[in-house]
């Protein structure tokens, strides 16, 4: 059975940081790309950074040069820096594990992160 456990979130000022993280169990975790969305109020979920099995990494425009994702295979965790927050960064943080060898897609149940200005 595989599952997905964030971590890491919480309340933090305007300027901050958070390092959220992601536990791994059930699949072959350095195979699969896994990656951060976050879903804020009213609005739809977002990939925010990801991690393909070869190390690349993506970020969308609105957090590049702040947030940094990594993973660490041995622990078959996955990690999300998050720098220099702002209010716009609130959100439900999720984490997703996809391979699509497989066919298979994998979410956690999210973490918040509120930022307050």
């Amino acid at each position: 059975q595989v599952q997905l456990v964030e971590s890491g979130g919480g309340l933090v000022q305007a300027g901050g940081s958070l390092r959220l993280s992601c536990a791994a169990s059930g699949l072959t975790f350095g195979t699969y790309t896994m990656g951060w969305y976050r879903q804020a109020p009213g609005k739809e979920r977002e990939l925010v950074a990801s991690i393909v099995s070869g190390g690349t990494t993506a970020y969308v425009d609105s957090v590049k040069g702040r947030f940094t994702i990594s993973r660490d295979v041995a622990k078959n965790t996955l990690y999300l820096q998050m720098n220099s927050l702002t209010p716009e960064d609130t959100a439900v943080y999720y984490c997703r594990a996809r391979s699509h060898m497989l066919g298979s897609t994998y979410w956690g149940q999210g973490t918040q992160v509120t930022v307050s200005s």
